[in-house]
Parts: C-alpha cells; sequence; structure tokens
C-alpha cells in the first residue's frame, strides 16, 4: 500500500515516529475518516468540507497548528481516487497522514440486517475530550473490542447517570411512532458525544423533509419508547441495532424494527 505521510509518499504499512513523539504515546492529533463517492474527494456525498471544517474546529480548540492544507488536499484527492474510505489524520505539530482503503467487506450485510450492540458499562468506556476526535481513542477501541467478545458489533457508551450517549464508531438514532409529540427521530444531544459528521448531515435530511429530530438525553426509560435503535457513521451511514446486550451479555433488548423507516434514513446517506 502507499499512503501519505508529512509530504511524501511512503510505500508499506508502517510508519517512522520519534519515541518522544506525542501522537504515539499520548494519542495526540485528531483525524475523520470519510467515504469517498465516485473517486472524487469533492465529490457533494464525500462531504469532504464537513470533515475539514471539523478537523479545523479541533485544532483551534486544541491550540495546534494548521497543516498545509493546499497539500493535504492533492493528497487526499490522489489517494481517493483509489480509495473508497480515506483517514486524514493532522498530528499536533502540524504533520498530514492520509490512508485510503476498501469499504468494509460487511458494509452491504449490516445496512441489510443490522447489528448486535453490547452495553458498555463503567469508567473505563467513558471517553476523554469527548466532543473531538481526537488519536486518544482507548475507550471506544475497548468498547468494541469488549463488545466483540460478547458476540456484538458495537459497543453502546453510557454516562454516569446511564444514559445511552453513542456507539464505539458512531452515533445513535431512535424512531418513536406514538410519542408525546408525534412520530419522531431521536439522538442523543451533544455535550458528551462526538459531532459525528453522518449525524450533522442526516438531521438536516430529515428537517429538509419534514421530519422531526428531536436531540436530547437518553434515559434507559426513553430507550424502551423507541420502536428502532440504529447508529450512524461517515462509512457505514446509518446501521439498524436489532439486539442489545446488557453488561452481563444477556439481551436487553430483542424486537423486530421497523424497517421502512430505517430504509428512509438509509436513503439520505446511500
Amino acid at each position: 500500500m502507499t499512503y501519505w505521510y508529512d509530504g511524501q509518499w511512503i510505500d508499506g504499512d508502517t510508519i517512522t515516529l520519534s519515541i518522544r513523539d506525542p501522537a504515539l504515546i499520548y494519542g495526540a492529533n485528531t483525524f475523520t475518516t470519510l467515504r469517498v463517492i465516485e473517486g472524487q474527494l469533492h465529490h457533494p456525498a464525500t462531504h469532504w468540507l464537513a470533515h475539514r471544517d471539523r478537523l479545523l474546529h479541533s485544532l483551534n480548540s486544541l491550540g495546534w497548528p494548521e497543516p498545509d492544507w493546499p497539500r493535504l488536499e492533492m493528497a487526499a484527492a490522489q489517494l481517493a481516487r483509489e480509495s473508497a474510505v480515506l483517514r486524514v489524520v493532522i498530528l499536533a505539530d502540524g504533520r498530514e497522514w492520509i490512508v485510503g482503503r476498501s469499504l468494509p467487506a460487511d458494509w452491504q450485510t449490516r445496512r441489510d440486517q443490522g447489528v448486535i450492540a453490547w452495553l458498555a458499562v463503567g469508567p473505563t468506556y467513558q471517553r476523554a475530550i469527548a466532543a473531538q476526535k481526537t488519536g486518544n481513542y482507548l475507550p471506544s477501541w475497548l468498547a468494541l473490542t469488549d463488545a466483540q467478545r460478547h458476540g456484538a458489533a458495537e459497543g453502546i457508551l453510557v454516562d454516569r447517570d446511564g444514559n445511552w450517549l453513542e456507539t464505539s464508531t458512531g452515533n445513535l438514532w431512535g424512531y418513536r411512532d406514538r410519542g408525546p409529540d408525534g412520530p419522531q427521530w431521536l439522538t442523543p444531544e451533544l455535550g458528551e458525544i462526538l459531532p459525528g459528521i453522518a449525524r450533522e448531515i442526516l438531521i438536516e435530511s430529515l428537517r429538509s423533509r419534514g421530519e422531526t429530530v428531536t436531540e436530547l438525553p437518553w434515559s434507559p426509560e426513553l430507550v424502551e419508547s423507541l420502536d428502532a435503535i440504529a447508529y450512524s457513521n461517515s462509512v457505514y451511514g446509518p446501521v439498524p441495532i436489532h439486539t442489545v446486550l446488557a453488561p452481563d451479555g444477556q439481551p436487553l433488548r430483542d424486537r423486530p424494527t421497523p424497517r421502512d423507516r430505517l430504509k428512509f434514513l438509509q436513503t439520505l446517506w446511500p
């Protein structure tokens, strides 16, 4: 494979970093992962500008220097021509690192059949700097790997009060057909979650079509009232969650979902 790092094309799957590099020791970087449409970085459905804006916001929030944007975009555009997915990383001193890859092998299966998720409860799974997508991603990675040990594809992170926040790789979505405010989509409010690009675009798309979207805390009682649950990220788009396992691995939620509403959500992120 060939990837881009700090102004150079490098062949291979290893990278050379100083043993004192904060990116290695502390995860001092910010990154974004995007699905490339038709090999074009600037295709409207690739949403590169939204990803770039979030990177810039993170850099400004953390007080880190910006990369050489024209150089970064040149390399990203070239990798996009032959990659379905790009991961763009900016280290704390402005160095850029871009890797391309194929779509996950289970991309279509997940969207069609949905997944099992596992409730990741405890301080081990609580993310630091939750509003920024940094290289210090250990809690989410632990939630994902522990979920996989329970036979699930995703972990669901919760706060200290038991409210559901997000999954190990995406944002949560719910649909309720009969609620106090009528049919509506629900997603956890910002604050302790990552402001996902897919989340942002889907909210805008739903509201532009006259759908009601409510952002609020997801208490266990609210979750119980939902007719359908899904998660979204920029690679998979919306993915149904048909079963949720409790921390001990026993089924907590296992019910049929209204596929027509989730299919509709998926049409907004094809």
